[in-house]
């Protein structure tokens, strides 16, 4: 409904700004730097707000993706509408991915952010790298059926305790469809369920209040630790980072959103703002994946497809992330003196496509998977990624950004091919004419 509402013949005035989830984030957001220059030790202690808060988004995200996957499966009731959805998102993940990567690297050949610093790895140090190192063998160790493997969880329940998105949502995938197959023998599993569903996302609207919290701390801690100065080295690999991230999500993903749904790019980033700003100050789009699910319900996507494709975007679309795989990569050898030929750039593209889908979930996932994608590219010296450590939280930023935006025009996109998505609401709801308050979205039926 929209924010001017006519009730018993008044109309109902707007709240205060400043009871704005997004007025009260960017609020944190500001205070939060001011703090980080003014008074750093204070400010870097301040990181537990952002740990709490991450905490608690942490803890429903795995049964509320359970939950939103088998009863949007149940719902759906036409199985091979589901093989569909997953066919059509698999399809269109695989194609992002590939034009991400290409961009990258056509990005840091133009540019040629490297290009100068004429470094020697003799003298850097290992010792940086070591853990990251450790981990991104025991991912190239296991190769493809590794990672197949690792998407069956041992047990359900150590899906849901480990909080393992991926395992989480094949295990719910198998229940979804087995209460399907059930018929009205299941339907009492399916309403729990459905209701297990409202409870946790409204606990959700509960959590997203202490997001101001959330943002305050993290930025502080940023601001605090690493300091203004802290990027002055490899100012220009961040500067064309971001810049390539913007570029991707505005021209790339604004034209495929808007060839594919005949929306705004534009308009779905002011729709996002609140969680976008959260994500910005916790370089982390894991703290906002209840939030988008239900928002992109809102906005006029089916459940069923909103529980397939945002939690499988979130291991197999990753957008930002696949540029700076390239980007970076080019970067140590440029920053190396590293001659990278025809081939060696096919190769990378082809490890590339391969690591990245093990990205998420892993410790350090940025690093261990780059440094998994150079221990398999023999021509750039592994040891360079210790370059790119320094400024990992800054880039960090634009990749969480750039693959939470993705995620969601990938899902709107596979809804409208499968059209499933509900133009009408859709565009109420991107011009304002509908608001959609997360803290009481749960009492609103899902779609």
């Amino acid at each position: 409904m929209s924010s001017m509402a006519i009730n018993d013949g008044t109309i109902a005035r707007k709240p205060p700004l400043y009871t704005s989830l997004f007025i009260q984030v960017l609020a944190a957001l500001v205070l939060g730097i001011a703090l980080g220059i003014v008074v750093p030790q204070f400010a870097v202690g301040l990181k537990f707000f952002s740990d709490v808060f991450l905490k608690l988004i942490s803890m429903i995200v795995a049964p509320i993706v359970f939950c939103v996957v088998v009863h949007g499966i149940a719902g759906v009731g036409d199985l091979k509408k589901v093989g569909r959805v997953g066919g059509k998102a698999l399809i269109y993940f695989e194609i992002m991915t590939t034009v991400a990567l290409i961009s990258g690297l056509l990005l840091a050949f133009l540019v040629a952010p490297g290009e100068g610093m004429n470094i020697n790895i003799a003298n850097l140090d290992s010792k940086a790298m070591a853990t990251y190192a450790d981990n991104a063998h025991k991912l190239q160790g296991g190769g493809i059926g590794s990672f197949l493997l690792n998407i069956i969880p041992s047990t359900s329940f150590d899906a849901l305790a480990r909080n393992d998105v991926l395992q989480v949502l094949f295990f719910a995938i198998i229940f979804g469809v087995s209460l399907s197959l059930v018929g009205d023998k299941g339907k009492p599993i399916t309403n729990l369920i459905e209701t297990l569903s409202t409870v946790l996302f409204r606990a959700m609207g509960l959590i997203v209040r202490f997001a101001p919290l959330g943002v305050l701390g993290a930025v502080a801690f940023t601001v605090g630790q690493y300091g203004v100065g802290s990027l002055k080295q490899l100012v220009s690999l961040v500067a064309l980072f971001w810049v390539a991230v913007i570029f991707f999500v505005i021209v790339v993903l604004g034209l495929v959103m808007r060839f594919a749904t005949g929306l705004s790019i534009i308009k779905l980033l002011v729709y996002l703002r609140e969680e976008l700003m959260i994500v910005l100050a916790t370089a982390s789009s894991d703290a906002v994946l209840p939030q988008i699910m239900r928002k992109l319900e809102a906005l006029g996507v089916k459940q069923s497809v909103v529980g397939l494709v945002v939690p499988t975007g979130y291991s197999f679309n990753l957008d930002a992330f696949s540029i700076y795989l390239t980007l970076a990569t080019v970067f140590i050898a440029q920053a190396t003196n590293t001659h990278l030929s025809i081939g060696d750039l096919l190769l990378v593209l082809g490890i590339s496509l391969v690591t990245s889908k093990g990205a998420h979930g892993v410790p350090g996932s940025a690093i261990v998977i780059l440094a998994a994608t150079l221990n398999a590219v023999p021509a750039v010296p592994a040891i360079g990624l210790v370059l790119v450590l320094s400024v990992d939280w800054f880039i960090g930023m634009a990749r969480a950004l750039g693959n939470l935006i993705g995620n969601c025009v990938a899902t709107l996109v596979v809804a409208a091919w499968e059209k499933d998505l509900d133009y009408d609401t859709a565009k109420k709801v991107l011009a304002g004419e509908t608001v959609v308050d997360l803290t009481t979205i749960a009492d609103a039926p899902a779609t």
